[in-house]
């Protein structure tokens, strides 16, 4: 009998890249959903901020606590990498600790029962992934690691600096996932604006989009994680030319006070971050996802009334708001704190009008004509089908419903459809399919 894999991936896509690169190297194991019987148990941890850290120490305790005794419990990724001597002092309930550098590897490490932090990079180059949550979707990392230097963040001290994959690999691999039935491809990595600039190339960016449009079989692309002061016009107008890359741009801007971005190391100020992002919403169809962090040393009152006044008029579609996170090796790190209480507060009040803008967003589709994607039964209302429109990021972006359609066909899961959206209830927006 194949012995059982329990897995877990905690943190961002980007992570979820590499633990799909260690099911296929563990593809002679049966993926397990119980984790009480699994045989080897691996849990692909995140080290981003504190409450990404907790998580992941709360999982791989709990998973320990349940797990048979002859099992191997396996502490992988960015939390691993980032604190591996103190990891492997404090938690003697883990049997095998491995970082970022050795994914390909651990098939070999788990045969061995051995721990391992390799110093090289790891990039995927003609590795075979085992994709997850999507027959039709895949993400594509691009490059590991990153060139800026933020802040407030400590990527950087444990993920290196850019190293980016070469054209081809990238391509290869998404011809092998075309010939597997996927169409729709997210393009990811720390800063993927600056992909390629660690060769020289500054505009790497409107290469792979040249060589990502020669493959036949690709119907959708979006690009994620582009960063101000490395995004171009010109990468810009060439998404906006791309018959297969949505204006779909995501792009953590972090704040919009002046002086808090020189004080978060951000490189681009106020003035150029809203010409860049007011020529995006210029753009037919686009749509813009943004990132805020509250409570960053230094932010006054003023500052986040300001953050708060942008974020309610400027028409974004989707935004994540963060609390600050005081990490180790970043610049923020011996700066007078706020207090915390406070950060609480402004986060709260961010978040809610987040909410509302996201909310009216959704509104702005009301009757209207989009394409979208069905990809399953809804889990939450019977009858009901569950799809995305086709710019949207899968998971993130939202979800529609589908309730009726005007062709006799059935409809087809994983297909792209032609729909009007004709209501929105509460933070849903329901759909009738017209045509495939």
């Amino acid at each position: 009998m194949s012995k059982k894999l329990h897995i877990v991936s905690l943190g961002c896509n980007k992570n979820l890249v590499d633990t799909e690169v260690m099911l296929g190297r563990l593809k002679d194991y049966e993926i397990s959903d119980d984790n009480e019987n699994a045989d080897v148990i691996i849990v692909n941890t995140c080290g981003f901020i504190d409450a990404a850290k907790e998580e992941s120490i709360n999982t791989i305790l709990k998973l320990h606590d349940q797990r048979k005794e002859d099992s191997t419990l396996v502490m992988a990724g960015c939390l691993s990498e980032r604190y591996q001597e103190e990891l492997q002092k404090e938690l003697p309930e883990i049997d095998l600790f491995t970082g970022v550098g050795d994914y390909s590897k651990i098939d070999a490490l788990i045969e061995n029962k051995e721990s391992s932090f390799s110093d090289e990079v790891y990039l995927i180059d003609n590795e075979e992934r085992v994709v997850t949550g999507s027959s039709y979707h895949a993400y594509i990392k691009m490059s590991e690691g990153c060139n800026q230097a933020c802040s407030f963040c400590a990527i950087p001290s444990f993920k290196g600096k850019l190293n980016s994959r070469s054209l081809e690999s990238i391509a290869k691999e998404v011809e092998g996932l075309v010939k597997k039935g996927y169409f729709d491809f997210s393009f990811i990595s720390q800063d993927s604006s600056s992909f390629m600039r660690d060769v020289n190339v500054k505009d790497g960016l409107t290469l792979l989009i040249d060589r990502i449009e020669l493959i036949d079989g690709v119907k959708s692309a979006r690009i994620l994680y582009l960063y101000p002061s490395t995004t171009s016009m010109k990468l810009l107008k060439k998404i906006a030319n791309s018959k297969i890359f949505h204006n779909y741009f995501d792009m953590p801007i972090q704040h919009i006070n002046d002086d808090m971005l020189r004080i978060m190391k951000r490189g681009f100020g106020e003035d150029k971050t809203l010409e860049q992002l007011n020529y995006m919403k210029s753009l037919p169809n686009s749509f813009i996802r943004t990132s805020f962090i509250v409570g960053h040393p230094g932010e006054t009152q003023e500052m986040f009334d300001q953050m708060c006044e942008h974020v309610k008029t400027f028409g974004y579609d989707r935004i994540n708001v963060f609390a600050y996170s005081n990490e180790e090796t970043t610049s923020a790190y011996d700066m007078e704190q706020i207090d915390p209480e406070i950060i609480a507060q402004r986060a709260q009040i961010l978040g809610d009008i987040a909410k509302e803008v996201e909310l009216k967003s959704l509104n702005n589709l009301l009757n209207t004509q989009i394409e979208l994607i069905v990809e399953k039964p809804s889990d939450e209302i019977e009858f009901l089908l569950s799809a995305k429109k086709l710019e949207w990021c899968v998971e993130i972006d939202g979800e529609i419903y589908v309730n009726e359609h005007e062709n006799d066909k059935e409809i087809e899961f994983n297909k792209i459809y032609k729909a009007r959206i004709t209501q929105i209830a509460g933070d849903k927006a329901l759909a009738t399919i017209l045509e495939s």
